[in-house]
């Protein structure tokens, strides 16, 4: 389809076509239909801000042409800009865009307001959006929400739930975005009986537990240990997407549930056959092979390894790679740990070559810890800490004269080791 240089003669009807077009994916089309009208009004520069939020630089480009001709920017103007500078996380931007919000007398606007404070909040700029939230005399429960998940999204899990007891004392109305952000700080923080007493408002206000808000209660409880619980509001949800399994097999597998974690991945995995609604991610796959370490089940977690792209599509990551080798690692496979770090795609970091290392000194293996060292020295070449452990492997085997040259080479470098402490392995 294709928009020719014949549009409507006056803007209401050319402005009611380019909103269908943007409002209803053809953005192309709604642009090309924008180039070919000569006096755009700002509903059409507010349509295609809206509509190219999620695109910053589109945003701002036709923000700074809104500008160049003369068309003054509105209450409908600024909420779609900084939720494109939300998107961004750029704090220049947002501070330049609140610039311009009290230019035009908009600092008050309920919906600008929410805007500033969550693109502030997204720059990492929390204490300025603090000053914004408290600067509006006006807070509904939209901007409370804001400010409540800006701080959790920032880590700041007691502000987060500080505030979210204020609105709990000023009754504020709560909805199900609210709930979700303090339930997330909940599970930041260690926070069970506040994350316990959020799942009581939930249940007496009769707010609908979705899969958002249900996600978070199950991410909430498992981080705190109380699978139980997690476990509870898992079965109970009637829809679930890939977080929500995620946060339950992860959950099993940090707390020591391993044949939990294995038990609900092998559901999933029938799931999947049957339905293919819900399919694992990298997140998943972290989880299970966390599982598998700690119960030391190498060949099931060599078999979901190498599933993660044959079965699933999911190239693995440093991560799934560092599990690996502490699995392989733990049960004494050093060679097959360190072909599978040198077969990797990416470069193997410091984490995955320390444990590694970690693996050798508890077996020993003083010629595979040579290598590693190697490695770890060219990647961090004042990380001397390595020394500290293959001298210790060479005092343990009585190999006196490597501990003799290692010591030699720590002296010369100025190296002093921190008393009880290795950062290699985290042992004294």
């Amino acid at each position: 389809m294709l928009v020719t240089a014949r549009i409507p003669s006056d803007n209401y009807a050319a402005s009611r076509l380019l909103s269908f077009y943007a409002t209803n994916g053809h953005l192309p089309l709604a642009l090309s239909l924008f180039s070919l009208t000569p006096s755009p009004n700002s509903f059409f520069f507010n349509t295609l801000i809206r509509a190219s939020s999620s695109s910053a630089s589109s945003a701002f480009a036709l923000y700074s042409r809104m500008l160049r001709s003369a068309v003054s920017p509105g209450k409908h103007t600024f909420p779609f800009l900084l939720k494109a500078s939300a998107n961004l996380g750029s704090p220049s931007l947002s501070k330049q865009i609140h610039d311009h919000v009290i230019k035009y007398g908009l600092e008050l606007d309920r919906y600008v307001t929410n805007g500033l404070t969550h693109s502030y909040a997204c720059s990492g700029m929390v204490v300025d959006a603090r000053k914004v939230f408290d600067g509006t005399t006006e807070r509904n429960s939209m901007i409370w929400t804001t400010m409540v998940s800006g701080y959790a999204r920032n880590g700041l899990a007691d502000e987060a739930i500080g505030l979210f007891e204020e609105m709990v004392g000023l009754g504020v109305e709560l909805c199900g975005a609210t709930m979700a952000s303090v339930l997330s700080a909940c599970a930041r923080s260690g926070g069970l009986e506040t994350g316990r007493r959020v799942h009581g408002i939930v249940k007496e206000k009769g707010v609908e537990v979705g899969v958002i808000l249900g996600t978070a209660l199950v991410d909430m409880y498992a981080k705190n240990g109380a699978i139980f619980e997690a476990r509870e509001v898992f079965v109970g949800m009637p829809e679930r997407n890939v977080a929500t399994w995620n946060a339950m097999i992860c959950g099993l597998a940090h707390h020591g549930h391993s044949e939990g974690a294995v038990c609900l991945f092998r559901e999933l995995e029938r799931l999947v056959k049957s339905t293919r609604e819900v399919c694992p991610n990298d997140i998943t796959f972290t989880g299970i092979l966390t599982a598998c370490c700690h119960a030391g089940w190498v060949e099931l977690g060599r078999e979901i390894f190498f599933s993660m792209q044959e079965s699933y599509g999911v190239e693995p990551k440093v991560e799934h790679y560092g599990c690996m080798v502490d699995l392989l690692g733990r049960s004494g496979r050093l060679e097959e740990a360190e072909e599978l770090v040198r077969g990797m795609k990416w470069e193997a970091d410091i984490v995955v070559w320390g444990a590694l290392l970690t693996a050798c000194r508890s077996f020993g293996r003083i010629e595979i810890a040579e290598r590693v060292v190697q490695e770890m020295l060219r990647l961090d070449p004042e990380n001397h800490s390595v020394y500290v452990v293959l001298s210790n492997m060479y005092a343990e085997v009585g190999r006196w004269e490597d501990v003799t040259r290692f010591r030699g080479i720590m002296k010369d470098d100025g190296f002093k080791k921190i008393p009880g402490w290795s950062s290699v392995d985290g042992h004294g």
